[in-house]
């Protein structure tokens, strides 16, 4: 936090001893040695205690005023003086009350006020116990509700001239309902960030670069209101163009060999998907923009808090007062297919079955197959409001598949047939359907459905490209939907379809629940086949490599055709090859890693 610009949270630690069950370990520490710990991470402790009433109201009351004195004082010093405070000594209060405070002292014998008994509910059964209904009673007459509330519920003259009026309330204070305060993302032309693709399959690029250099403009057009959370991955995932304008925020002291370092930063680092999520929860619900870019195994780290935020977003919807905040916006590359060199832990695409189960009205998933897919994703996404957008797609170089009107138009529908991968005229229905969905299963498609081609030109073979995964719902169930007649014109009603999946198959089958014939839809994805290892060994591992692919809709087709079986032999032996030669060269073949179309 940087008091030149920047808010402050005031924290407190609140130790009433206990938790549901047991003991608080910062509760049972020596409160010097606490306050030395706080002290150590640069506060200045507040300590405040007791049981006595009203002194520790009084008590409380004169803490958080020299709190709030504190912080405009350091506030007012570093506005005042420019770049005069780095390591500013924010106040932190530790406060020290009973638990289960003028509550029930004793029940049945036990003690109860003071120990973790005094969680949630400390009388039980009052309708049937009339001791306990006594106690209740004598409890909630304690706080005199007949001087709190002296005419038929009103209350008091005292009570009503304490009262905050205006948005010195927390309802009323547009900070609580950031919406209020949102102003439009200036955001430029995707379109200039394009990548030149001539002809499908013959640029290879980092897809996530171009959204880099997106960002860099970003950031220079709204210099208060747009940020990036990372978890120490800016450059790693190829976002690093942001750092020609702007550096990583950092209070502490900046070295000489450090870059991209400053107290005026306005990338967000820290190594904790928690905090970095977090944060731009935050940021957003007080009205501003961002995305956090993260691994997507470690997606899951933070998995709850996603959830979490799309359950409250739910409830906002349903609130006419609530303004409408920026999008939560959450890109997952260093993707499960291309962790090769990290190993299995590293290799886990569980946060989009996470996701789907949040409600429509406010989930978004995105898997752009290409550079000019993420740009024309990215733009919707930052312009979009009160949603969880979850974009996935791979930071290394791959092979690029669509121009910027093509991407623009493929994104606008969510999914299509791509006509020059495939050998279906569209006069008839195909011999089978084979559907992708995410950038390194796509690639297999692509790769399976020219191996039909070239071998068995006479098999007619459709090729499907999803990009909005929400798509595949029916639109009762999700707004982004297709309609059945869409549907039939991608998938038919009756050939079967292999649908490469980039996360777990089993997803697949929820999202056509419902459609025509749903059991003729044979899904393929990461089946927790993960090592250290070659990137075509991870598709082959997981059984969605373009020789199963291949192997699939030969099984799968609605007509035989003539050399079906020498092709399937070969695509056996293809896989034999590929083991043998991962182990020997400890690299994918040639004519795996130097395919094209």
């Amino acid at each position: 936090i940087n008091p030149e610009h920047d808010g402050d949270l005031l924290p407190m630690i609140q130790l009433n001893g206990y938790k549901i069950a047991g003991p608080k370990v910062l509760a049972r520490k020596d409160p010097e040695l606490l306050r030395l710990l706080f002290e150590g991470h640069g506060y200045e402790v507040l300590e405040v205690g007791g049981d006595d009433l009203p002194g520790m109201h009084e008590r409380f009351a004169e803490t958080l005023a020299h709190a709030y004195e504190s912080i405009r004082r350091i506030q007012i010093e570093a506005r005042e003086n420019p770049g005069s405070v780095h390591q500013p000594k924010w106040p932190l209060i530790v406060m020290r009350t009973p638990k289960g405070w003028t509550g029930p002292d004793v029940v049945d014998g036990v003690q109860v006020e003071g120990t973790w008994r005094a969680h949630q509910v400390p009388l039980s059964g009052v309708r049937d116990n009339p001791a306990h209904l006594e106690l209740l009673q004598d409890w909630l007459l304690s706080y005199g509700p007949k001087d709190l509330f002296p005419t038929d519920g009103v209350p008091s003259a005292e009570i009503l001239s304490a009262n905050p009026i205006g948005e010195l309330r927390m309802s009323g204070n547009p900070n609580a309902n950031g919406g209020l305060l949102t102003r439009d993302l200036k955001i430029p032309d995707f379109r200039q960030f394009a990548l030149e693709v001539p002809e499908p399959a013959t640029v290879r690029a980092e897809s996530t670069r171009s959204l880099g250099a997106m960002m860099q403009v970003i950031y220079e057009q709204n210099p208060t209101n747009f940020r990036l959370f990372c978890p120490d991955e800016t450059n790693s995932n190829r976002l690093g163009a942001v750092f020609n304008v702007t550096d990583r925020a950092f209070m502490e002291e900046v070295l000489d060999s450090d870059t991209s370092l400053s107290s005026r930063g306005r990338v967000m680092e820290v190594l904790s998907e928690n905090n970095c999520q977090g944060w731009l929860e935050g940021y957003t619900l007080t009205g501003r923009y961002g995305l956090f870019a993260t691994y997507e195994a470690f997606a899951m780290v933070s998995a709850s808090q996603t959830i979490q935020h799309a359950k409250w977003l739910e409830e906002a919807t349903h609130l006419s007062w609530r303004a409408k905040v920026p999008s939560l916006n959450i890109l997952l590359t260093s993707t499960a297919w291309r962790n090769d060199h990290n190993g299995f832990s590293h290799q886990g695409p569980g946060l989009l079955s996470t996701a789907l189960t949040a409600r429509g009205d406010v989930a978004r998933i995105y898997l752009p197959p290409d550079a000019n897919c993420l740009l024309s994703v990215a733009d919707h996404c930052f312009r979009s409001k009160s949603y969880v957008n979850l974009i996935v797609i791979d930071k290394q170089p791959q092979l690029q598949w669509l121009t910027m009107d093509e991407a623009v138009e493929h994104c606008t529908r969510g999914a299509g047939i791509w006509e020059w991968a495939g050998t279906d005229s569209g006069d008839s229905d195909p011999d089978i359907v084979l559907a992708g969905a995410g950038d390194v299963v796509t690639q297999e498609v692509i790769a399976a459905a020219d191996i039909l081609k070239q071998r068995l030109p006479k098999m007619k073979t459709r090729v499907v490209n999803v990009v909005d995964l929400m798509a595949l719902h029916r639109p009762k169930d999700h707004p982004h939907g297709m309609d059945d007649l869409m549907f039939r014109e991608l998938f038919t009603d009756t050939v079967d379809v292999i649908f490469a999946f980039h996360g777990y198959p089993e997803a697949v089958h929820g999202l056509v629940h419902g459609r025509p014939d749903q059991d003729r839809f044979r899904a393929r994805g990461f089946i927790e086949q993960g090592t250290t290892t070659t990137p075509f060994d991870m598709v082959v591992r997981n059984q969605v490599s373009r020789y199963h692919l291949v192997m699939d809709a030969l099984n799968n087709s609605k007509r035989a055709v003539t050399g079906a079986d020498d092709l399937m032999h070969w695509c056996q032996s293809q896989l034999a090859r590929h083991a043998e030669y991962v182990v020997e060269h400890l690299e994918d073949m040639p004519e795996v890693t130097d395919w094209s179309l």
